[in-house]
Parts: C-alpha cells; sequence; structure tokens
C-alpha cells in the first residue's frame, strides 16, 4: 500500500468532512487509506470503527479497506506505509482498548504522527465513554510515536439528535446547570487536517463552539426554527455526574480555540430559520 494517511473511522460523520480535505491537499500528501467496518466507498454510512479482515476498495482517490480496531483484526495491514494516522474512529464503548491496538500496530509499522480526537473534560467528567477517551488519550501519549491530541466539545449534530429527540416528549426535561458548547464538525475537521499535516505537538488547545448554551436554551432554539412548542420541566443531575456538568467541566471557557459556526447558523441550515 502506497497511501501516507490513514484515517481510522473515515465513514462518520468527522471522517466524511476530513477525508476530502486530505485528499485536496496532494500537495502535502501521497495518498489518503480510510479505515473503516465495511471498508467501502464513501457511500457508506458505517460506523467509526472496524469490523472484520482486511482488504477493500477505492473511489474518488482514496482507498478504502477494512480492519476491526476493537478485536485487533486487519490493522497492521491498514496501516502499513501510513506515515501520518489520524484516528477518528469512536464508538459508545471500547475506544480506550481499541487505540491501543492501533497504537501497537501503528509502532510496528513505522507512523512517524498519530493524531487523535478526544473529547472536551475527558478527564474531569465521571462516565464511562469520557473515561474511555481519557484513557484512549493516554495509550497515544504513551506509545513511543509522535503524537497530537485535540479534544473538541460536542459537535451540532450530536446536540441536534438529542434536542430533536427530547421534542418528541410530550414535555422538555431541561437538567439544571448543564451547559454545552456545541462546535461544528466542519471546524473540527479542518483543524484536524491542519495538525495532521504539521508537526507532532502534543496536547494542543481544546476546540470548542462560539458561544455557550443551557440545554433548555438549545432545545427552545430547535422549536423556534420548527415553528413549535412544548412546556419544559427543571431536572437536577444526581451525585458526581450532576455536580461535574454544574461545575461546567465538561467545558473549555478559557485558552480554547473557537469554531466559526454558531448554533443559530448550523440550525438555519439543518432545520429552519432561527433568531439567536
Amino acid at each position: 500500500m502506497t497511501s501516507s494517511i490513514l484515517v481510522t473511522g473515515g465513514t462518520g460523520t468527522l471522517g466524511r468532512l476530513v477525508t476530502p480535505l486530505l485528499r485536496d491537499a496532494d500537495d502535502k500528501t501521497r495518498g489518503v487509506r480510510v479505515l473503516s467496518r465495511h471498508g467501502r466507498g464513501p457511500e457508506n454510512s458505517g460506523e467509526d470503527s472496524g469490523e472484520n479482515g482486511s482488504g477493500g476498495g477505492s473511489g474518488g482517490g482514496v482507498e478504502y479497506v477494512t480492519a476491526d480496531l476493537l478485536k485487533g483484526e486487519g490493522i497492521e495491514a491498514a496501516v502499513d506505509g501510513a506515515e501520518i494516522v489520524l484516528h477518528l474512529a469512536g464508538a459508545a464503548k471500547g475506544d480506550d482498548e481499541a487505540t491501543r491496538n492501533l497504537v501497537r500496530a501503528a509502532s510496528r509499522t513505522g507512523v512517524r504522527h498519530l493524531v487523535y480526537v478526544s473529547v472536551i473534560g475527558a478527564d474531569r467528567i465521571p462516565l464511562g465513554y469520557p473515561r474511555a477517551k481519557l484513557g484512549a488519550e493516554r495509550a497515544v501519549a504513551e506509545s513511543g510515536l509522535p503524537w497530537t491530541t485535540l479534544r473538541a466539545a460536542q459537535f451540532h449534530d450530536l446536540v441536534l439528535t438529542m434536542v430533536r429527540g427530547m421534542a418528541k416528549l410530550p414535555v422538555i426535561p431541561v437538567p439544571g446547570g448543564l451547559r454545552m458548547q456545541p462546535v461544528d464538525a466542519h471546524d473540527v475537521a479542518a483543524r484536524l487536517v491542519e495538525l495532521a499535516l504539521g508537526e507532532p505537538a502534543g496536547r494542543v488547545a481544546d476546540l470548542a463552539g462560539p458561544g455557550v448554551y443551557g440545554l433548555g436554551e438549545l432545545s427552545r432554539g430547535y422549536l423556534r426554527a420548527r415553528g413549535t412548542r412544548r412546556p419544559a420541566v427543571p431536572l437536577r443531575i444526581p451525585g458526581k455526574v450532576g455536580r461535574a456538568y454544574r461545575a461546567g467541566e465538561n467545558l473549555t471557557l478559557d485558552g480554547a480555540d473557537l469554531g466559526k459556526r454558531t448554533w443559530e447558523d448550523f440550525l438555519a441550515e439543518r432545520v429552519g430559520g432561527v433568531s439567536p
């Protein structure tokens, strides 16, 4: 294989944005390879992490391969020949184990830059998903490979899925003190490409959206865009998780890089007109 950049999770929300940006940067790269569950072209919309075996195809100047990051199958063949790895693959659980498997293969095949995207608050939110992301961060940092890790806020797409689901309920639950700083996936993709084509930088500044919103504000914005209303009921998130969110541990209010596209702009495009 001759591709110099491997993108894991290349058929996911972020990967589908990153891949064409890398492909178009052909003055700096010698090819892009996408590792996904199915190892097929861009018509695929599968999950971000792999499934059995090796093999694949190509399309649009991009090579597609199949591997299973969690089971550790087919990874070394997928990584072989890659100088840069953008690790975007993610799942509800198992990110730490999948990343350790990827790191082992990358260490054996001479990767010279490993770039990982994590989540803001990975070391502060006492939930399984951020803890797995933190474990993956540590696997990258301790790999012995030159590395870069970017923590990003929740994508607009994820927040839209959340508030859309809540809007189907007769009453909107609003957890008190829960704030979010959603960022546009296009902004994250552009930053990751910049980092991948640059020098390894370790942990870089977090990337968050340009505005901080309570969950109630996000829900109301969506309902306005849909031209509908729902009553809301306040809730309290109990325990350590609630205290972490009320303290803003999922935010980076100082020292973060900020994306350009606002939640309102995103809603106007995806749902309809909305005023800030």
